[in-house]
């Protein structure tokens, strides 16, 4: 089983470092920019060298048979905008038994932290790795320290992210996905709270893509191991020069600078 795991991590996340596209947006919400047309942005981005895309099992299952591609991680968590006050609650719509099945090589799902479903989440995130660590599946752990109930110390230059990637890797989560905290030294309290991959979230685009570079290229000197990043990816003009741009900053240790190049 662990042969398994570590050969399904070591494809997603060669030598460690990994350039991951959420695309699992649609459920959440929609209309969403760029995926209207998603079997062409997908494409493009596996034509790109993507790393690994997160998909809802139905978009899986979908794009396997088309593309026969190997790098989809099959997310289980679901809410939509429409859920009012339980519109944070994650509940899970899959098993990691069913996501292989489907095609996928990896599995993830979302606690967010502080809402008051909380346990909730963490009981079913447990299941999931339960099930995930008898197939030898990797698991993605979305970890989001944003709901009402937040308690943040004093002390954490964090904010609560810390803590949430702790979380991730004692309830067994083999890959962790959290919010940048604002500063090379605050992430490496992060990256040294847990001893698994720290990949960074895009959130929502209020940004230019080249400050963006600029962010995961600190993320990679705090001694994160890449980016799990979607609209500004997949709702950009040209998601191909994105994905390049990306993994010369995560895989080759090119500067943000210098990546901006690809963007052209």
């Amino acid at each position: 089983m662990m042969k398994g795991l570590e050969a399904r991590l070591e494809q997603i996340l060669p030598g460690g470092k990994g350039v991951w596209i959420p695309m699992d947006h649609g459920i959440s919400n929609y209309p969403e920019v760029g995926l209207e047309n998603i079997n062409s942005t997908i494409k493009k981005l596996i034509d790109s060298g993507v790393d690994a895309i997160v998909l809802h099992k139905g978009v899986l299952s979908h794009q396997k048979k088309m593309t026969e591609w190997d790098g989809f991680i099959c997310h289980v968590s679901a809410s939509t905008v429409h859920g009012g006050s339980r519109s944070g609650e994650k509940v899970s719509i899959a098993t990691a038994e069913e996501c292989l099945d489907r095609g996928a090589i990896a599995v993830s799902g979302q606690i967010n932290i502080g809402d008051p479903s909380e346990p909730d989440m963490i009981l079913e995130m447990g299941d999931l790795t339960t099930d995930a660590w008898a197939l030898g599946m990797p698991v993605l752990g979305m970890m989001y320290p944003r709901g009402i109930n937040m308690k943040i110390s004093t002390d954490d230059s964090t904010n609560g992210v810390a803590h949430a990637a702790r979380l991730a890797w004692e309830i067994g989560c083999n890959v962790v996905k959290v919010p940048w905290t604002g500063s090379i030294d605050s992430f490496r309290n992060v990256i040294n709270s847990v001893p698994i991959p720290v990949l960074i979230a895009g959130g929502i685009n209020e940004s230019s893509f080249g400050e963006l570079l600029k962010i995961v290229e600190k993320s990679i000197q705090a001694g994160g191991s890449g980016v799990c990043i979607g609209r500004q990816v997949f709702g950009s003009e040209n998601p191909e020069l994105c994905i390049k741009a990306l993994k010369a900053i995560v895989h080759e240790g090119i500067s943000a600078k210098d990546a901006t190049k690809f963007l052209k």
